[in-house]
């Protein structure tokens, strides 16, 4: 190591030079120097000293771990990544939040060998052309630098990133690849994708599969669920192609290219969750359905739905995840405004009839309901469902799920559902009309009935019932009332930025309503939490219809969907669009969110 040379900061203040580490004695005279914390401050913790519990953590982690205040205005928390934001400004390098879904895995650590990356605490996180940007935590070590510019001949740009997150990232990048790797090469001949590969590549003399038990192919599941529980995905899509085959996760609504990996590990991969979902593993040629229960990495139980389709070149697999802990939300955190709150909960505190929940696929209809079930279930209280597949396992309902094969449909599992004695009945869809017609039944015999159906609107839903078939005179009696709903990507809380909106823009989101202009509302702005979108997590906008008397009187089977909207209105009901105006004013969302949301012909 080359001799110590004097190096001045931005500080004025002079330490040792290139190849010194940081100490902590030298994080805390800086921050003492940058008035960050102060003299007492360091006394009182006793970590001036540096007697510390575990002397090998970074300088940085150590000082985080007390939770200070910054001394100086704004008094903002000392946090790892605060902390390391201003050993980036020290240094005069840039600070790097490591995000890794914008990493091409593959590619970066192929750039430099996991014991050396592990020695010098150094990360690559993007390569382009003969640059490589590196994120270390110790921006005074250079020696790195200089021997791999000499045997690799590429350019080096060094960024300051957390040390938390390169000890992490550090040992899953290599992980994931050597797994990659390891399933790659662990098998003696070329696999050949098998019947569902429509357009496959023939080498002559080479058959076989990899093993979906093989120890590369289960750590590469096992990271895969972790990733995703990590990066709060809805869900997972492994996409197979010719060669190089696709990860994406959705996120807050949004599909995100995860991971390339070769066609043949993605579908070992697959087989292994096939297998752990209990599907037939060897049943490539029809979609099949199933369900994995496991672990997040703080030990909260998910369960994840699974469904298979054959494609061009292979088998593809979905998997939906679960959060358990969606369901004991309040419905406010859900999206419910007090008095839509106030509504949904007289409807389905009724002791019979019929409530509906519509709205698209991935709407959030299943944990409306099923927030409903959770709270609607005591041991005096019998709740039978009939589910195509059953999303949530919940212990407290007697689920039931549809089985065509045996002749076991919505229809029927109703009929079988009224012989069980029931008090609330949750049919996951009505899209028939046996179905639709033996649940208008079933609330006229005294049961709640619960279910979903899939239109535009609240008032639509009626329309859609007299056209399968349902009697106008039942239905009447029966329908006690329908929410509609869409899910819209709130603003990040730790970014977005107060702005005013014109009155011609309010005009277009709330008409033909007149309900007040707000002073200011917010925009996205994008910053490291929210992966510069500006959005951060989503919630719902409800249009909540109940059936009045003199909506009763409308039902006929010439009834006009139109018309009955505007009776709704003046009822009370409050469109699609005014619920997300709401959110709007209050800063949880944007209006170019609900108008991606709520068709023009939700507007009333």
């Amino acid at each position: 190591m080359p001799a110590r040379e004097k190096l001045t900061l931005n500080s004025g203040r002079q330490i040792p030079g290139s190849e010194w580490k940081l100490t902590l004695e030298f994080v805390l005279a800086e921050l003492i120097n940058d008035g960050l914390i102060t003299a007492a401050q360091a006394r009182e913790l006793d970590i001036g000293s540096g007697r510390q519990s575990d002397p090998s953590l970074h300088p940085l982690v150590r000082v985080a771990a007390h939770e200070l205040q910054s001394a100086k205005p704004p008094r903002t928390p000392l946090t790892i990544e605060r902390l390391t934001r201003w050993l980036g400004d020290k240094a005069q390098l840039p600070y790097l939040r490591i995000d890794p879904l914008k990493i091409d895995v593959a590619a970066v650590t192929g750039v430099i060998k996991q014991a050396y990356a592990t020695r010098f605490k150094i990360l690559p996180v993007a390569v382009s052309g003969d640059k490589v940007t590196v994120a270390t935590a110790e921006p005074y070590v250079r020696e790195w630098e200089r021997e791999l510019s000499g045997m690799l001949k590429l350019r080096f740009e060094r960024v300051v990133a957390n040390p938390l997150d390169l000890d992490r990232y550090l040992a899953e990048f290599y992980a994931v690849s050597r797994s990659i790797a390891g399933a790659s090469n662990d098998r003696s001949v070329s696999p050949v994708s098998g019947v569902g590969n429509l357009e496959q590549l023939v080498e002559l003399g080479k058959t076989g599969e990899l093993d979906a038990n093989d120890q590369h192919v289960v750590r590469i599941v096992d990271w895969l669920l972790q990733y995703a529980f990590d990066q709060r995905a809805s869900d997972i899509h492994l996409e197979p192609r010719r060669d190089t085959s696709n990860i994406r996760f959705r996120i807050d609504g949004v599909l995100h290219l995860v991971h390339q990996i070769p066609a043949p590990v993605l579908s070992a991969a697959i087989s292994r969750l096939k297998a752990l979902g209990r599907l037939d593993i060897i049943e490539k040629r029809r979609p099949q359905d199933g369900r994995i229960k496991t672990l997040t990495p703080d030990n909260k139980e998910v369960e994840l739905r699974l469904s298979t389709m054959p494609t061009t070149f292979g088998e593809k697999l979905v998997m939906r995840i679960f959060d358990p802990e969606v369901l004991v939300r309040s419905l406010g955190d859900l999206g419910f405004s007090p008095n839509e709150e106030n509504q949904w909960q007289r409807m389905v505190e009724q002791p019979y009839g019929m409530v509906l929940v519509t709205g698209p696929t991935g709407s959030g209809k299943t944990t409306t309901l099923y927030s409903a079930l959770k709270r609607l279930s005591k041991p005096e209280v019998n709740i039978c469902t009939i589910e195509d597949p059953i999303e949530l396992v919940d212990p407290a309902l007697n689920q039931m799920y549809v089985q065509h094969q045996i002749g076991l449909d919505f229809a029927t599992g109703v009929r079988t559902l009224l012989r069980q004695d029931p008090d609330i009945i949750m049919v996951g869809e009505i899209r028939d009309e046996e179905t639709a017609d033996t649940a208008v039944q079933a609330a006229l015999t005294g049961h709640l009935v619960l279910s979903t159906v899939h239109t535009n609107d609240a008032p639509s839903t009626v329309t859609r019932f007299v056209e399968l078939g349902v009697a106008p005179y039942l239905l009447k009696v029966a329908l006690i009332g329908v929410v509609a709903q869409r899910l819209v990507r709130t603003l990040c809380h730790h970014c977005k930025k107060p702005t005013e909106i014109t009155e011609d823009q309010w005009k277009s989101l709330v008409a033909p309503f007149q309900p007040r202009r707000p002073a200011k509302v917010f925009i996205p702005v994008g910053c490291d939490e929210c992966r510069h979108t500006g959005y951060l997590g989503r919630i719902g906008i409800y249009e909540v219809m109940r059936v009045s008397d003199d909506l009763r009187k409308m039902i006929s089977t010439d009834t006009d969907s139109r018309r009955m909207r505007d009776a709704a209105l003046e009822g009370g009901m409050l469109p699609l669009r005014i619920s997300g105006a709401q959110k709007v004013a209050a800063g949880v969302t944007t209006a170019a969110e609900v108008f991606a949301a709520v068709q023009d012909e939700d507007t009333g």
